[in-house]
């Protein structure tokens, strides 16, 4: 007999071997008293499908849709449901699970007589996926050799699950069933698809948004939020994907095997300085409009989205342009830590808007705007008090002042400053690739490994203590950064498509440190599980003024 024990109560059952993750719930259930239904687990916190088989004593912790875990296993499930619709009403069609964007997932949808997706199709596949859902098909897992998964991907016209299962360089590969429709996930499902009681379909621009249930409260659908802007720079990076002829990390893979890594990169780069050159064009034209001169460029963006070393760029090509970028820290403008906002927890809120004192902040951009002489306050991190040494700002004739920061869209921090005058930034990772057709990559992923790769490189956190603090780094994001992107005049999608190859390079040592008896190991051991996908490569060749150079070390700039 096994040892289970239960973290979600601490008490301990016995059962026989191979008993699964279900039956070791059910036994558990009436004692639990969960407020939401049960979608996957982790057992010695690694994260597993309730169909998981135990035959060893395992702790084990239930989840739910509001834990990151659980969430995932059941939009992986609803996006499997959602193909196997679209094949059962659409034969030969196909389906490109693209990006998240406003609460939801959009999907590119192509039906196989070129014909334009019309209302009454997306009706009959909802309607499909209800009578799925409501069978309670069977998610179903095969474990196979990776020669014979190849053969059934083949067999069926899947060359981007070809080529990923291909270059992974594991010798057995996982896949799955439902009903007469297969399909490959880089992770759990769960049981059935009758888990699945809450989602919604739904046209959005000329595709698909698949609703999903909201993190926080997963019996209702997550609010749609609108984001034409943030869809504008989605749809740019699948145009790049053509330039690059890279859609999915197989594509990289096979480029890189082919010895094409160094090429990989330069275009990268250099389409991402094309960008940043257009953006500093545009600055300076608008620098130079008689009745409506830019004098403040504010720029924003989440966690490691690359804003430091975006900003450096960006001034030396408004220097090229002929205009005198000045950085303006916000920093400087901290209240005193003693006056600082804190958490429900009694722990400080630096990313609180009231960190800041705006007031004085907006009074000295103003009297900056005007031409004034202005001496600005110096912030002291060692005593946590503002001080006041004789540092002094003015702007010339030829004078763009730049401010970069959490709260740089924040309308709070520059009222006083009309909109005319200002020219906004959103930056962020916004993942350039995906896995295969319907593997998309969290951006939030892509910007925790490069916090884990800077934070380990400079001492500051080891990987436990950064993934420990990244739910509660995203949960700021969201409430100061999020409801603003939108207003932002352009984006900056900061992700690169040869980046998972370079960062697996510096992650894996780093991940590996995590140990397996702390939670922060399941989230470890899922971003290393992701990693292997991606074939390294050396940083060697990444530009000292590379975006990826702020997080693996090596840039040119000063910070």
């Amino acid at each position: 007999m096994l040892h289970i024990r239960c973290k979600n109560n601490n008490v301990t059952k016995s059962f026989p071997e191979g008993t699964s993750l279900v039956d070791v719930y059910q036994a558990f259930a009436a004692d639990l008293n969960l407020k939401y239904p049960v979608v996957s687990a982790k057992v010695n916190n690694a994260s597993q499908g309730l169909k998981f088989r135990l035959y060893q004593n395992r702790d084990v912790e239930f989840l739910d849709a509001t834990h990151g875990s659980g969430f995932r296993v059941y939009v992986r499930s609803l996006c499997f449901v959602l193909y196997k619709a679209t094949s059962d009403v659409f034969p030969g069609s196909k389906l490109f699970i693209e990006h998240p964007i406003s609460k939801g997932y959009y999907c590119n949808f192509k039906k196989k007589n070129g014909e334009p997706l019309a209302d009454e199709d997306i009706t009959k596949i909802c309607q499909r996926m209800k009578e799925i859902v409501d069978l309670d098909l069977p998610f179903r897992r095969t474990e196979a050799t990776t020669d014979e998964a190849v053969r059934v991907f083949s067999e069926r016209g899947f060359a981007d699950k070809v080529k990923l299962i291909e270059t992974s360089g594991q010798i057995y590969t996982d896949y799955y069933t439902l009903g007469d429709t297969v399909d490959y996930y880089y992770g759990p499902l769960v049981p059935s698809a009758g888990y699945l009681k809450v989602w919604g379909l739904e046209r959005y621009h000329d595709g698909l948004l698949l609703r999903v249930p909201d993190k926080s409260n997963p019996t209702q659908l997550a609010p749609k939020v609108d984001m034409p802007r943030t869809f504008e720079v989605f749809a740019e990076k699948v145009r790049w994907d053509v330039i690059m002829r890279l859609s999915n990390a197989g594509d990289v893979n096979k480029a890189i095997l082919r010895g094409h890594a160094s090429e990989l990169i330069q275009v990268s780069e250099a389409l991402q300085e094309k960008k940043i050159v257009k953006i500093a064009e545009e600055i300076d034209r608008r620098f130079h409009d008689p009745e409506h001169p830019i004098r403040l460029v504010l720029i924003t963006g989440p966690s490691s989205s690359g804003k430091s070393t975006f900003c450096k760029r960006l001034s030396v090509q408004l220097l090229a342009c002929g205009l005198r970028p000045y950085s303006f820290s916000t920093d400087d403008y901290f209240v005193n830590r003693v006056d600082t906002p804190k958490l429900p927890n009694g722990q400080y809120d630096f990313d609180n808007i009231e960190t800041v004192d705006y007031k004085l902040l907006g009074d000295h951009l103003e009297r900056l705007m005007k031409g004034e002489v202005v001496e600005v306050p110096e912030y002291n991190f060692v005593t946590g008090k503002r001080e006041w040494n004789g540092k002094k700002f003015k702007l010339n004739n030829d004078s763009v002042l730049i401010i970069e920061g959490i709260h740089a869209l924040n309308p709070l921090l520059t009222k006083q400053i009309p909109d005319s005058a200002k020219y906004k930034i959103y930056i962020s990772a916004l993942t350039s690739i995906s896995l295969d057709d319907h593997n998309w990559i969290p951006t939030q992923d892509n910007r925790l490994l490069r916090r884990i790769i800077r934070d380990y490189n400079k001492g500051a956190f080891s990987a436990r203590e950064t993934i420990n603090q990244w739910k509660s780094v995203c949960e700021a994001e969201d409430l100061w950064i999020a409801p603003f992107q939108e207003t932002a005049d352009v984006m900056f999608n900061s992700a690169l498509n040869i980046e998972f190859a370079v960062l697996r390079t510096h992650a894996e040592l780093i991940l590996s440190s995590v140990p397996k008896n702390c939670p922060e190991y399941a989230e470890a051991h899922r971003l290393l599980k992701f990693l292997y996908y991606f074939i390294p490569i050396s940083d060697k060749e990444i530009p000292p003024t590379s975006i990826m150079r702020e997080f693996v070390g090596g840039s040119s700039f000063k910070y």
